[in-house]
């Protein structure tokens, strides 16, 4: 069985996806997602002049090799734009390979090891009255895990918080898609203050906790603006509220970083989302840094390289926690689902619902429900395409938001 036909797929339904679409020669069709929030095009380009010439005529079924092939063939490896290729196609091969067998992808992934997976959503607000609203819609939707952010006070607007608006983009915008990346010419530059997060912050899970009582699970994310000793100060201060995590407490790219902040915390710490690689791991894992991996289908090099990454993990004890926001197309957070139902280290699931427009030109068979979300049972990854609606919905630049202090220093974002 052999690939006959491979296409790259951009449209923006509400936000920009890149995504892969293999055929073989006897008509078998399979999904993969190679959407890079902010560098989709880039993604696009490499498929389409360097990744797909090489796939025509190659056997679909040989999904090691072909992993193998476009990793390890190039002289230069890894990086976001190469391993989000990659991803899409291992993830369509997958997809395809469950077609033919006849089953939901999970079943040769091993089976499902439980019922569905614990899914997390974001509530937030720039204000305890808005944040309060915001957990309770979710609740009413049915999760039970959530993750918290704030807006700061004497900060015009905040990563995460949706209801905050970007100064200079027009009176009163929307944040994009429930994300901070915009529509435009170039990014939104937005200000960060280390000392107010970090005196704002305590009190504000304090109170969250205090509101909705010890059952609910509580998670948030700092995205990397803290030096080591501000994260261990900050997980320690977060303790007496019992978060199921803290994530990304420090820029990821310096994993010795990561014993300061250890040393000093019990809090439970999660990265990886910007990780590419298993070798990004590495000493995170063997010294026992981190308690969550949080690396996507979509940008870690596909399911087959995934697995590998949490199989390594569950060696340290350490569990899944996928990264799952709306720029991950429902290609990529099938295909999280499918693996989470599968592997025995699963810990959690990061679901941000996509936009009914997205769904209109991805129509998943996913579903969510008492806070966990389960994979469709038909072939594949259960996720079909619509080209009618992509075709209504073409590219439309946009960027994430770059962030300076309040001296106009560029910061971490």
């Amino acid at each position: 069985m052999q690939i006959a036909k491979a296409e790259v797929l951009v449209a923006s339904p509400g936000r920009n996806f890149v995504t892969l679409r293999l055929t073989t020669d006897d008509g078998f069709v399979g999904l993969g997602d190679a959407t890079l929030n902010g560098r989709e095009l880039a993604v696009a380009s490499y498929l389409g002049e360097h990744v797909v010439p090489l796939l025509i005529g190659r056997d679909a079924h040989q999904i090691e090799d072909t992993w193998q092939y476009l990793y390890r063939g190039a002289y230069w490896r890894g990086g976001p734009v190469t391993m989000a290729a990659i991803a899409a196609v291992d993830t369509a091969l997958w997809d395809i390979k469950a077609k033919v067998a006849g089953l939901p992808l999970y079943q040769l992934l091993g089976g499902a090891s439980r019922r569905g997976l614990l899914a997390y959503g974001h509530a937030s607000g720039m204000d305890l009255p808005e944040l309060y609203a915001s957990i309770r819609e979710h609740l009413e939707a049915g999760y039970t895990a959530i993750r918290v952010q704030s807006g700061i006070p004497g900060l015009p607007s905040v990563y995460g918080v949706a209801s905050s608006r970007n100064a200079g983009v027009g009176d009163g915008d929307p944040r994009y898609d429930h994300e901070p990346a915009r529509r435009g010419a170039g990014p939104v530059e937005e200000a960060w203050d280390t000392r107010a997060y970090l005196r704002h912050v305590p009190a504000v899970l304090e109170a969250v906790r205090s509101e909705f009582g010890p059952e609910l699970v509580l998670l948030h994310d700092v995205h990397h603006r803290l030096t080591p000793i501000q994260a261990a100060k900050l997980g320690k201060s977060l303790e007496p509220y019992d978060l199921f995590w803290l994530e990304d407490v420090t820029p990821a790219e310096n994993s010795a970083a990561l014993r300061r902040v250890r040393e000093h915390t019990t809090t439970p710490l999660a990265i990886g989302e910007v990780f590419n690689t298993i070798w990004d791991y590495r000493q995170l894992f063997e010294e026992q840094l981190i308690d969550y991996v949080r690396s996507a289908v979509t940008h870690a090099g596909g399911i087959t390289a995934l697995r590998r990454i949490f199989d390594y993990a569950a060696v340290y004890q350490i569990k899944s926690g996928v990264h799952g926001p709306t720029d991950v197309s429902p290609v990529g957070l099938a295909a999280a689902i499918h693996m989470g139902l599968a592997i025995p280290n699963f810990g959690i699931q990061e679901y941000m619902r996509h936009s009914t427009e997205t769904h209109e030109l991805f129509r998943p068979s996913y579903a969510f429900a008492d806070g966990m979300l389960v994979p469709g049972e038909g072939p594949g990854l259960g996720v079909e395409y619509d080209d009618a609606i992509a075709q209504a919905h073409p590219y439309a630049a946009a960027y994430l938001p770059v962030n300076r202090l309040r001296d106009g220093s560029m910061h971490d974002w």
